[in-house]
């Protein structure tokens, strides 16, 4: 059974930082594509970052240069350094794994975590 356990969310002023994890189980990390997506009060959800299986990374315009997307190959953990928080940061960050196959698209969850940025 796989799971996706993110952490590390919380309360921060805003010019912090927080680091958030996803511990998987289930599941090797270096397998899939792993993202981080947010949803703030009343918005979609969007994604925030991701690293592909071959470690190369994406951001969404809003973070680059304040969050980076890493992985805990040992760990089997995908991290979210998120420097100079702002208030629109503030969301439930949820961690996604997602493997593609011909027959089959393996698509994975998290619970969330929540993040609140305050001034």
């Amino acid at each position: 059974q796989v799971h996706l356990v993110e952490s590390g969310g919380g309360l921060v002023q805003a010019g912090g930082s927080l680091r958030l994890s996803c511990a998987a189980s289930g599941i090797t990390v270096s397998d899939f594509d792993i993202g981080w997506y947010r949803q703030a009060p009343g918005k979609e959800r969007e994604s925030v970052a991701n690293i592909s299986r071959v470690g190369g990374t994406n951001y969404a315009d809003s973070v680059k240069g304040r969050f980076t997307i890493s992985r805990g190959n040992a760990e089997n953990t995908v991290y979210l350094h998120m420097n100079s928080l702002k208030l629109e940061d503030t969301a439930i960050y949820y961690c996604n794994a997602k493997y593609f196959t011909y027959v089959r698209t393996y698509d994975y969850w998290g619970q969330g975590t929540r993040v609140t940025v305050s001034s």
